[in-house]
């Protein structure tokens, strides 16, 4: 599999004025702080890889999506990105990629996206003949066919995202970033954007790069996860190895009750910790405590149902969060 992007020691550091409260001293004798959203990090893609990115808020997720796309230029160290470096904006490498972002509008507010999308053709220099063909080939896939002659904004949010996805992809682009592509989208919106990045990804082999906070997105979708913090990579790898390393052989226990917690039960399950909101509990417990807990349960708690599973992929990376 060849090399789609080399980071070798990339960092940025963002100045900005220190205000004092004084006016005339801020414009005379300026202050500055320094803040490092991307610290020496080094780290090599593949070509038709799907990476997610996850980490707290001001981790550099964004800061480095937006260098390796070349929208900002690093303080220090290298990109290669296929072939190119990304802030020398080759028109050859921006032919070769798409960066969609999910606040962010890139087709025309006042215009039909059908506008947008010829606009774009022109732009990207595509033959009619191959921009027809991937209209309506993208257009059947996401669904979308009957509002691309609407005007943008009397469209509802989770349709844009539709919409903003088939004019990023109508060039065909080697390299597709994805800032929050399922931000503020209802589940039903969600999945149909996630389940048409994994078959987009598996069709065309793109290199696809994403950050979102929500954890079923990267479960779904990631080849391979980035957990970055203060600008660092902290864990790289598999969502299967990273449940493994930060999961601790800890396993939740779900009881159904069939009436309300009373003391006995609390004084029964008091060496666990669990949660309680009527009528679930979820009790966290290591695998080899599991049948003392089940017999425990069995004897002493009026209950309807119990299961047995797995933490969920958002506590596994609240956990990890932690511990990094």
């Amino acid at each position: 599999m060849a090399v789609s992007i080399t980071i070798q020691h990339l960092t940025k550091t963002y100045r900005t004025l220190r205000k004092t409260g004084n006016a005339w001293r801020d414009l005379l004798a300026r202050t500055y702080e320094y803040h490092t959203a991307v610290n020496d990090l080094s780290v090599t893609i593949q070509e038709g890889e799907l990476i997610g990115l996850v980490g707290p808020n001001g981790a550099g997720k964004t800061t480095l999506m937006k260098m390796l796309s070349g929208i900002l230029l690093p303080t220090s160290g290298t990109i290669t990105a296929l072939g190119y470096t990304p802030f020398e904006k080759n028109i050859s490498f921006l032919k070769q990629i798409a960066f969609v972002m999910g606040q962010r509008n890139q087709l025309i507010w006042d215009l039909p996206a059908r506008d947008s999308f010829e606009l774009n053709r022109v732009m990207y220099d595509i033959p009619r003949s191959d921009y027809q063909t991937r209209l309506v080939e993208l257009t059947q896939l996401l669904d979308c066919g009957d509002i691309i002659d609407q005007p943008l904004k009397t469209v509802s949010l989770g349709q844009r995202m539709r919409l903003e996805l088939v004019g990023s992809l109508l060039h065909a682009p080697r390299m597709l970033f994805l800032d929050e592509p399922t931000l503020g989208l209802d589940v039903v919106a969600q999945g149909t954007i996630r389940e048409f990045l994994r078959m987009y990804q598996r069709r065309q082999q793109p290199t696809i790069i994403f950050t979102s906070h929500y954890m079923r997105d990267v479960a779904e979708l990631a080849d391979r996860l980035l957990l970055i913090d203060k600008g660092t990579v902290r864990y790289d790898g598999t969502v299967g190895k990273l449940r493994k390393h930060f999961s601790h052989d800890m396993k939740e226990v779900r009881l159904e009750l069939g009436r309300k917690l009373t003391e006995k039960d609390k004084v029964s399950l008091h060496e666990y910790q669990y949660h309680y909101t009527h009528p679930l509990i979820i009790i966290r417990v290591k695998a080899q405590d599991i049948p003392a807990l089940l017999t425990r349960i069995t004897q002493k708690v009026d209950y309807r149902d119990i299961t047995v599973t797995d933490p969920s992929i958002e506590d596994i990376m609240r956990s990890a969060f932690q511990e990094i």
